[in-house]
């Protein structure tokens, strides 16, 4: 089984995706909360993931909480073979949130651009060359010639 994406927890936690981000992350404590599998009492003594599933909802931003959080659910997915089932239908549905990060929208509106105007999404360093923009009327040639009449 994959681990948790890290980076998914913490956008959860901070509450991405609107609606259904909402229900993926409560989907999630609540598989969390559940008691260990079947068996007699055997409780394993790993974290069921509780305790770093509150720290990282009351921080979304702290990656080593989130870091955490995966980490203490691969562990327990190792022991309990029903959270590790249960996982695993999480994490198919979390995919759908993490398709929906995916979605771009792109909007310029409004007044007069002077330059290039990159649209899209995940831009890594991008480099262009402009040319100048056109001097504004009023400005400091305006008054120069101004000066000399």
């Amino acid at each position: 089984m994959d681990p948790v994406s890290v980076a998914l927890l913490a956008a959860l936690a901070g509450g991405v995706a609107g609606e259904i981000g909402r229900q993926t992350w409560t989907a999630l404590g609540a598989l969390v909360r559940r008691p260990f599998g079947r068996g007699g009492g055997n409780t394993p003594s790993v974290s069921s993931g509780e305790a770093e599933l509150t720290r990282l909802a009351a921080d979304p931003g702290d990656q080593g909480r989130a870091q955490a959080l995966s980490t203490a659910l691969a562990v327990r997915a190792a022991v309990d073979e029903d959270f590790r089932a249960g996982l695993a239908a999480w994490q198919e549905q979390a995919a759908l949130v993490r398709a929906e990060n995916g979605a771009v929208t792109n909007l310029v509106s409004g007044g007069t651009l002077n330059g290039p105007v990159l649209m899209g999404r995940d831009f890594n360093n991008p480099t262009f060359t402009a040319p100048a923009p056109p001097p504004s009327s009023g400005g400091a040639s305006d008054n120069a010639a101004d000066s000399t009449r």
